[in-house]
């Protein structure tokens, strides 16, 4: 499997959480991958394109990729 980009990785988030969060886990991996390649500190996500769109949701989302090693920013914030 090639590498991916942070933005590739974020948008095959973005498939999976649409995809009531299939493989979602791969996912956070080849993002926090992607992040430290890139030497980025954060994922900034657009909460537009979030199933949860709520505080509650975005909180969630913060909670469970921070317990797998990423840190998640939205993009209106």
């Amino acid at each position: 499997m090639s590498e991916l980009t942070v933005a590739e990785a974020t948008e095959s988030i973005y498939a999976s959480l649409r995809a009531d969060n299939a493989d979602i886990d791969t996912h956070i991996a080849a993002l926090k991958a992607a992040l430290t390649r890139e030497g980025i500190k954060q994922a900034v996500f657009d909460p537009t394109k979030l199933a949860q769109n709520n505080r509650s949701g975005r909180k969630l989302m913060q909670a469970y990729f921070r317990q797998r090693g990423v840190t998640v920013k939205f993009s209106d914030q």
